[in-house]
């Protein structure tokens, strides 16, 4: 699986992404819980996009899979309880992972992930760090299986959910 940079040139066709994936995936109102303009927002897109940090597969024409991958982590995630204390740019911190829901199933978000730690280590980054939903209970698994630590669990409020219970994962490297 290749991981391509986004470009300004490919926004709107990431921004379609995301619709189609919030409306189309059954499970989204009990998993994700994402509401497109809430999160995520087209501001939120064009910054990872600007910033060279959002990254997409394509099969045959069509994206099957979006994530944004800061090389640094933001000061939300200051007061979190990880295990080790890492300055910000020591972090990899993953955002809005996303499959296209007419490819779930088929390990996309897995080999993403394992590409995200690959592309970690050979940057010499000290962990990668990132929070999922708690009720989102198929993503909290598989990261798990891969080897990532829930470190904290934080009742935050976001605009999309209201308060809600955030899990804060990591994976030293």
């Amino acid at each position: 699986m290749e991981l391509k940079t986004a470009n300004i040139n490919d926004l709107e066709k990431i921004i379609s992404f995301y619709k189609y994936a919030i409306e189309n995936t059954p499970t989204m109102k009990d998993y994700g819980r994402w509401i497109y303009g809430l999160h995520p927002t087209d501001e939120m897109i064009e910054g990872y996009i600007k910033e060279n940090t959002m990254y997409y597969v394509e099969d045959n024409g069509i994206i099957t899979l979006c994530v944004g991958l800061a090389p640094y982590q933001g000061d939300d995630y200051h007061d979190i309880n990880w295990s080790k204390d890492l300055s910000d740019d020591e972090v990899y911190t993953v955002h809005i992972l996303c499959v296209n829901p007419d490819f779930q199933g088929k390990g996309l978000a897995r080999n993403a992930m394992a590409y995200v730690i690959e592309k970690a280590k050979q940057e010499g980054k000290k962990a990668v760090r990132f929070d999922a939903l708690d009720c989102n209970k198929p993503a909290n698994t598989l990261y798990q299986s891969m080897g990532f630590t829930k470190t904290d669990c934080r009742n935050l409020y976001a605009a999309n959910t209201g308060y809600i219970d955030f899990n804060f994962y990591e994976m030293n490297i």
